[in-house]
């Protein structure tokens, strides 16, 4: 067992090394997988059946979130390459930068709960780069849009992909998470940006109707099938009781058909589901696979219910616990960090919608904004925006911590009224 969380936390290091040893953490996510099972099946004594048996226990979980994931990206790409976002910016008519800053992270707040907030970021700093000059708002603005970002994510069972987890797993159901954490999420994210409105002043200089890129055919169309058929999704689930991934492609089934037609005479082959299945972030499916098949090992082993008793013998308050969770996934990748918590407690211990999976699914979900490179959205803003590590650290991460803290003393005062 030891041997397996040593193979863990090397695995993990190169992850987090990714840029100083220029190894791509797909690739090591997906060796250290292999690696963990294979010691595992060594340790076993030759009980091959049992190790296979366990392997396939897991693998089927684990299709269920990637054939989501797939789904999901192709339908985002879909719309994406449509340009059917556009009218969005089209819409926005003031130069306020004030305004803007709320328009902004309300509509990333909206947009990330249907589309995952990694696809949300790029989709509004490449916007808001038609609309605001570089310099110190411009770093502000994209820094907002992280944290609200992560902050619709959380409470949407489609919006990140750790909600998206538990939801799979049987951890949370849709109704209930949207229901419990709405609010707390709303409070993550408002108590930075009234913070930020105090020292936003002035008017853009640009317009983005004078830059807007030309919708293809169909835009809007194709936008407003694509975000029905994302948000279906929970709705599918609760009326043919078949997981998620069914209602997912069946949308994208939809899609795929209404595409080939609309586009057969003209021939647009770049906007049909075919090109956009192509341009879909397959390493980052498979890094999600690599870590999982990892974290499944260790459960397995019974390394993780090892590790809850040692953190419940030392910090006593689960409530703690997964605040501190919160903080841990600024540093540590939410993903891994999201599927050992499910691995360390048993659902037949803490049930469905139980406070504890509540609160995971709003610390995993916000905690990652707390530092640049804590989430997903983090690091791809961080990238197209040339944002430094230590600037966000200096003037966003203790706003980002506060709206945090917020809105999870928002969810626990929720919790206690309502247990009431």
């Amino acid at each position: 067992m030891t041997v397996l969380v040593v193979i863990f936390l090397m695995g993990y290091l190169l992850i987090t090394l990714e840029h100083v040893i220029k190894i791509d953490k797909t690739a090591v996510s997906l060796y250290f997988a292999v690696l963990a099972w294979v010691v595992y099946g060594s340790l076993t004594h030759g009980q091959i059946p049992m190790v296979l048996g366990e392997l396939r226990h897991h693998l089927a979980g684990i299709a269920e979130i990637v054939l989501f994931l797939l789904g999901a990206m192709t339908i985002v790409e879909l719309i994406s390459a449509h340009n059917g976002f556009r009218f969005i910016i089209e819409s926005i008519r003031t130069k306020s930068k004030r305004k803007l800053l709320w328009i902004f992270c309300l509509i990333t707040f909206v947009f990330s709960s249907f589309l995952d907030n990694l696809t949300t970021t790029i989709i509004m700093v490449t916007l808001l780069r038609k609309l605001l000059e570089p310099g110190k708002d411009r770093l502000i603005f994209a820094s907002m849009i992280i944290i609200a970002a992560n902050a619709g994510g959380a409470w949407s069972p489609i919006g990140d992909v750790t909600t998206t987890m538990l939801w799979i797993g049987g951890q949370i159901t849709a109704g209930n998470i949207i229901k419990i954490l709405l609010i707390p999420s709303l409070v993550c994210v408002s108590i930075p940006l009234i913070f930020e409105s105090f020292f936003m002043k002035g008017e853009t200089n640009q317009t983005g109707n004078s830059e807007a890129e030309k919708p293809e055919p169909y835009a809007k169309l194709i936008f407003f099938m694509g975000a029905g058929a994302l948000i279906s999704v929970p709705i599918f689930k609760s009326i043919t009781h078949l997981p998620p991934y069914m209602g997912v492609m069946f949308g994208l089934a939809i899609l795929w058909i209404a595409t080939d037609i609309l586009h057969a005479v003209a021939q647009r082959h770049h906007l049909r589901v075919g090109h956009a299945l192509g341009k879909i972030d397959v390493p980052s499916v498979l890094f999600f696979t690599g870590i999982l098949l990892s974290v499944a090992a260790l459960e397995t082993a019974g390394a993780l219910h090892l590790f809850a008793n040692w953190l419940d013998s030392v910090i006593p308050s689960k409530d703690i616990i997964v605040t501190l969770m919160g903080g841990f996934s600024a540093v540590i990748d939410n993903v891994p960090l999201t599927a050992a918590a499910m691995g360390m407690y048993d659902l037949s211990l803490f049930p469905t919608d139980h406070k504890m999976w509540e609160m995971l699914a709003y610390a995993a979900g916000t905690g990652g904004s707390m530092l640049i490179i804590g989430s997903a959205a983090g690091v791809v803003a961080m990238g197209i925006e040339k944002i430094d590590f230590l600037w966000y650290l200096r003037r966003m991460s203790f706003v980002a911590a506060l709206g945090y803290l917020g809105g999870m003393i928002t969810y626990l005062v929720m919790f206690k009224i309502m247990a009431e």
